[in-house]
């Protein structure tokens, strides 16, 4: 089959550019972004190309409908895209579309009218109870600076500790750790407040951390810095992460985030009941934290697989 090489007529092609110049200049969109939105759309007027019989234009965008998004969602389910490209790629679409809607070129209605297909949820990947325990240790670390090393275990251990998110731990101040308490007041996603236990454990290693660090920001200032005593920036953790995975032979799904994860797992495989661990990971819907029954029923079903003489 010969490859399409002329994909839009010149009038489409010169305002597809302008897009996608756009995108970069005005909304200051990643490279990565851009480059996916170029190769989403570039697929689509060559499915449309060869849907119409020639270089696609304006007159078959105003023209398409709810039936042609969908038999390009299916042509590229036949080449092997699974929901997760399909969803992303229509995204991209649509935000060309409503461009050009915006201009007064097309009408958009088609497109939105398709559902994106269905993605499936994937499982969280918590780490183990001993990687954990060894990820948020103060020995574990490998930053050659002693409070670097502290500041990272401390980091870690609220994350695995009390479920926080990075964002959530990095916001935290010295105020929040005033009077020895017993737990913390976390400012949350949608601005939620909830309120969670702090173990002893992680009140000795941010204790530690304070110790040691050589900057003492004022009260209201982030209590984590960096080190150069700028406010701490979650890039840093993760790569300290990524560092720990070398060090320890940890697999790649072993992220800051996994000891959130791995926090709510271990509550549950220890008797924790969802609606506890709802409120202390701040989910606004009991679905979101029944993700982790999941992870549990299928560490259930390994243990079966590995130890029953019958399995």
């Amino acid at each position: 089959m010969n490859e399409i090489l002329v994909i839009g007529t010149p009038e489409l092609m010169a305002a597809r550019s302008a897009w996608l110049s756009a995108l970069m200049s005005e909304r200051r969109l990643s490279d990565e972004t851009v480059e996916a939105y170029e190769r989403d759309t570039r697929q689509f007027l060559t499915f449309l190309t060869g849907h119409v019989g020639g270089p696609a234009g304006l007159e078959d965008l105003r023209a398409l409908r709810p039936a042609d998004f969908r038999g390009f969602l299916a042509a590229r389910r036949r080449d092997g895209a699974g929901a997760r490209t399909l969803g992303r790629g229509l995204a991209g679409i649509r935000s060309f579309l409503r461009h050009l809607e915006r201009l007064g070129e097309v009408n958009a209605a088609g497109a939105r009218a398709v559902r994106a297909p269905r993605q499936p949820r994937s499982l969280p990947k918590p780490l183990s109870t001993g990687d954990a325990l060894a990820v948020v240790s103060q020995e574990g670390q490998i930053a050659e600076e002693p409070w670097i090393a502290a500041r990272n275990a401390a980091i870690l251990t609220l994350l695995y500790g009390c479920g926080l998110r990075i964002s959530e731990a990095l916001g935290l101040t010295a105020e929040d750790f005033a009077g020895e308490p017993t737990a913390l007041r976390i400012h949350g996603k949608g601005g939620k407040t909830r309120i969670v236990p702090l173990l002893p454990a992680a009140r000795a290693a941010v204790a530690t951390y304070r110790q040691l660090c050589p900057y003492q920001p004022a009260a209201p200032a982030a209590l984590f810095r960096g080190a150069k005593g700028g406010a701490l920036q979650p890039a840093i953790i993760q790569r300290e992460m990524q560092k720990l995975r070398g060090a320890l032979g940890l697999p790649d799904s072993a992220t800051p985030h996994a000891l959130r994860h791995s926090f709510a797992t271990h509550l549950l495989a220890g008797g924790g009941d969802l609606r506890s661990i709802q409120e202390l990971l701040g989910h606004a819907s009991l679905s979101t934290t029944q993700v982790y029954t999941g992870v549990d029923a299928a560490r259930l079903l390994d243990v079966y697989d590995h130890a029953h003489p019958r399995a």
